[in-house]
């Protein structure tokens, strides 16, 4: 073999081996861990302060998303795990949450121009929320639920940012955001932008009404075990989703209406526990926002059970009274894990359809 043909036979295995590493990303996560997020360029939108808005933003942002309540320090030492006065909307930071990757820390969101959004516009604030961009360019972490705040209409987002616009401006200097690697080149997949129309929600019946207040409430956020920050397709709000942090280590309920989940509640039952944190002598430990959702209406949160009621029942026990064991359904430790058997096939797929 020649020198020449020694050279073109390296290039030619080079140039293979490129390729292939070419497909593998392509299939794979992409190229966006490389490049950077999906983003659509910021525009000079502004949204017209009205009461009506700022009333309904006021009521989803302290009832239903939850803003607020990821973005302000808590006194997790007691039930209801107030915000202290003065504090709402100054920014957490998440180190209190354990086995997250690196330093998570959700911005101060009062209109404080060095610390807050005071020099962000309301099309930044509103790509943060629907579509998972920063102010800065930056892919959020998906710790904020923008996936989920896609389905905001245009004019409930356009209500929040009017109401976040209103909070009282607090200077509260924070430590920036620091994911691990390789999370943070991986969460850049994650962010798409919404550049169509989204119109006002169907909510005719309870059911329709019960589901988009859900989606945009989160509640599968967290009632739903997650394998590498994704949730697992065969147990939407089957719970043992598990947090660990001041509030001890608490693994979510399984929400289906399965045996082993809440068939027992009725409306009356839901609400009340919503209300008071409590589900009759069992009290609900302080992670669960109840504190945020008892601001519902009961019409809200009575379509908010309806639409649980429709759910897939999905076999899984989650009781946080009993010591944690090996679950083979969800692959993590919670209480009575050990009384659950794998999912069957048929169960996987009837799950995973919904």
């Amino acid at each position: 073999m020649t020198m020449t043909t020694m050279r073109k036979g390296i290039a030619g295995g080079a140039l293979f081996a490129g390729l292939l590493i070419v497909a593998a990303v392509s299939v794979t996560v992409g190229w966006r861990p490389i490049v950077g997020p999906r983003a659509r360029a910021v525009s000079t939108r502004t949204f017209a302060r009205t009461p009506g808005r700022l009333a309904r933003g006021r009521y989803l942002v302290t009832a239903v998303t939850g803003c607020l309540d990821c973005h302000s320090p808590h006194d997790w030492s007691r039930h209801d795990a107030p915000i202290p006065a003065g504090r709402e909307g100054t920014g957490q930071d998440m180190i209190v949450y354990k086995e997250l990757p690196g330093h998570v820390v959700a911005p101060n969101l009062t209109p404080d121009s060095d610390t807050g959004t005071g020099s962000w516009t309301d099309d930044m604030l509103a790509r943060a929320i629907r579509e998972g961009i920063g102010h800065d360019g930056r892919a959020l972490f998906p710790m904020m639920p923008y996936q989920r705040y896609r389905a905001l209409s245009d004019e409930d987002l356009a209500s929040i940012v009017v109401f976040l616009r209103t909070l009282p401006s607090v200077r509260n200097l924070l430590p920036a955001t620091r994911v691990a690697f390789p999370v943070r080149y991986l969460i850049r997949a994650a962010p798409q932008p919404v550049t169509q129309a989204v119109p006002p929600p169907d909510v005719s019946t309870p059911v329709k009404r019960g589901a988009y207040l859900s989606t945009i409430a989160s509640c599968a956020e967290c009632h739903t075990p997650q394998q590498q920050g994704r949730p697992m397709p065969n147990l939407p709000f089957a719970g043992g989703f598990v947090a660990e942090g001041p509030w001890g280590r608490v693994a979510s309920a399984n929400l289906t209406p399965d045996p082993s989940g809440i068939p027992y509640y009725d409306a009356r039952l839901f609400i009340d526990a919503i209300r008071a944190g409590q589900v009759k002598a069992r009290t609900l430990n302080q992670i669960m926002p109840w504190r945020v959702y008892r601001n519902m209406t009961d019409d809200d949160l009575g379509a908010v059970f309806v639409y649980l009621q429709t759910l897939s029942p999905v076999r899984h026990h989650v009781d946080n009274s009993q010591p944690p064991t090996l679950c083979p359904v969800c692959t993590f430790s919670h209480g009575a894990g050990d009384q659950n058997q794998p999912l069957s096939s048929e169960a996987r797929r009837t799950a995973s359809r919904r």
